[in-house]
């Protein structure tokens, strides 16, 4: 088997082949194994984010403030340059602290595809200092490096194309993540090797997400609490993504080969 490095440097070289229907029908095939369990992990973790979160305001602005015309007031202010800031700055941070949480489910749709049990501890498999580091480290510098572009056309003035700037970043770096679980790369090697790979197919890619993305809105359709149970199907595309394009080695051999050096 070669190794992911290996792998990226082929395709570098060769490109690859990737077709819609094929992904698509791994996805939805791969979803069909996780979405309950991980729909019902998603909801446990919503409700218990909820009442966290909104504790905290209350605790911090008192529960007076929490009425129609404050939220009314949210949606028409527009935040200073400082204040975007530091919301950038935060949110970044939080999503960066959450980023094993999420490859969790990348990790529980591999484990649905190899037909291995699926466990609650699943999600927090890369909360472990091999993997913590560089998924943070990667998804603080990814999301830094878009949110910093968005806060710069804000202050000229200019909100439109600090959208396209954010969707085009998300699509050439989506595949980090998998990369670094998957495939043992560093940090550096995985931004890489996303853009690198990307850009061999991102047609395909951006509609196989938008329709990933397409299919986790349904979930709003009726009732909003059904969106926990249709978000899964991101992983699932994700997953079926990376698998149709990267040869995904076992925990074992990755060890083994040690192929490329956390930074």
């Amino acid at each position: 088997m070669k190794s992911t490095l290996n792998q990226i440097e082929y395709i570098k070289n060769n490109g690859y082949s990737l077709d819609f229907s094929d992904v698509f029908n791994h996805a939805f095939e791969n979803y069909k194994k996780i979405a309950v369990y991980a729909g019902l992990i998603l909801l446990f973790f919503s409700i218990i984010c909820f009442f966290l979160g909104g504790g905290i305001l209350i605790s911090l602005y008192g529960a007076e403030h929490f009425n129609k015309q404050f939220f009314e007031s949210l949606q028409h202010k527009q935040p200073e340059g400082t204040t975007l800031l530091i919301y950038t700055f935060a949110i970044t941070f939080v999503t960066a602290i959450m980023s094993p949480f999420t490859a969790g489910f990348l990790k529980m749709a591999d484990n649905a595809d190899k037909e291995e049990s699926l466990n609650f501890s699943t999600v927090f498999t890369y909360y472990k200092a091999h993997y913590f580091g560089r998924l943070f480290i990667s998804t603080l510098l990814i999301g830094l490096t878009s949110g910093l572009i968005s806060v710069a056309f804000n202050f000229i003035g200019i909100t439109f194309i600090d959208s396209i700037f954010a969707i085009l970043i998300s699509l050439f770096t989506s595949l980090t993540v998998p990369l670094i679980i998957f495939g043992n790369l560093n940090i550096t090697d995985a931004i890489k090797s996303s853009i690198v790979i990307v850009s061999k197919q991102p047609l395909i890619i951006a509609l196989l997400f938008i329709v990933a993305g397409i299919g986790s809105a349904i979930g709003f359709i009726g009732c909003c609490i059904g969106v926990v149970f249709t978000i899964p199907v991101t992983y699932s595309v994700k997953y079926a993504i990376y698998s149709a394009i990267i040869e995904i080695e076992s925990p074992d051999s990755i060890d083994s080969i040690g192929q490329s050096d956390p930074e």
